[in-house]
């Protein structure tokens, strides 16, 4: 594994496309239960605000000292102002366009004795017509980046992805894709998507054995037009498949706090890897180490340069 200068990750632009959002944490003690219900009090003590989707997405490529911007929809709403002004002090150049109908995404976590009690999810979906126009934005933006990431939350934002993926291929840009849903269709032609063992399983179905997975991936693949396969395994690491085969990278995490996020953090570290001209299995090892790294940090994180290349 060769480290690559921080001056080389600087001249790689990333393009990060879909569904932002914003997360929020409460925290507080938890000392007795409710009268009304049997469920616990919490006496919140400290609020936090972290990008969400998409936005956590992008602010793991800048973590890492690469430039990004970052396309999306938001609504016209408090915690689409609070959004930008945490895109804002983070150094992504944003391009969001604004849905008066639009409720911008928020998930609100409920934190009591270092564990989360409950999730609370505001959301809607974007209207199509608006969605339309981000198309014309991409077309804009494509010369200027080197890699294009789209990353699928389901939340209505990538509807155009086919036509996206289709342009940036025909600019010669890697496209990396944080797949959703079991139709993987509509990724046609992409260079490389990243899906969990969950995900994947409903779209290939269970595998009985590492020959049985290697086929089914293959064949998906194939399918699909794909240059690779990324399948990120948690404590398993990572394999990737493309047309030389397989190759696999082992876990590296010293101690797993919390999985939020891992997934952005190892496709984020992919795409700016590649858009500073590293190749895929280049790549990988640096990105499960990155996956490593930010599983032993609280809540959605991201890695520097530094903590990933020391």
């Amino acid at each position: 594994m060769k480290p690559i200068a921080l001056a080389q990750l600087q001249q790689g632009r990333v393009l990060v496309v879909g569904d932002v959002m914003l997360d929020r944490y409460w925290y507080g003690s938890v000392d007795r239960i409710s009268p009304e219900a049997p469920v616990p009090v919490v006496r919140v003590t400290r609020e936090e605000e972290r990008l969400g989707g998409s936005a956590n997405v992008a602010y793991n490529v800048v973590s890492l000292g690469a430039p990004c911007t970052l396309l999306s929809m938001v609504g016209n709403d408090e915690a689409s102002h609070t959004l930008e002004r945490l895109i804002e002090q983070t150094g992504i150049t944003p391009c969001l366009g604004r849905d008066e109908q639009l409720k911008t995404t928020v998930k609100l976590r409920i934190i009591g004795r270092q564990q989360q009690l409950i999730r609370a999810d505001f959301e809607n979906a974007p209207q199509r017509e608006l969605l339309a126009t981000q198309t014309h934005q991409f077309n804009a933006l494509i010369d200027q980046h080197q890699a294009v990431l789209f990353s699928d939350y389901g939340k209505g934002g990538l509807a155009h992805v086919a036509e996206m993926i289709a342009t940036a291929r025909a600019h010669h840009r890697p496209v990396l894709i944080d797949p959703k849903g079991s139709d993987y269709s509509r990724y046609r032609g992409a260079t490389v998507i990243t899906p969990n063992r969950a995900e994947l399983q409903d779209v290939i179905g269970r595998w009985s054995d590492e020959d049985d997975l290697h086929r089914k991936a293959q064949a998906l693949r194939q399918e699909l037009e794909l240059d690779a396969l990324l399948l990120t395994r948690s404590e398993e690491g990572m394999t990737l498949f493309d047309a030389q085969g397989s190759t696999h990278v082992e876990a590296q995490a010293r101690e797993v706090f919390d999985v939020t996020g891992a997934g952005d953090t190892v496709i984020a570290t992919m795409a700016a890897l590649l858009a500073a001209g590293m190749s895929l299995r280049e790549a990988m090892p640096w990105a499960n180490r990155a996956g490593g790294i930010v599983v032993g940090k609280f809540g959605t994180a991201t890695v520097s340069y530094q903590e990933l290349f020391a």
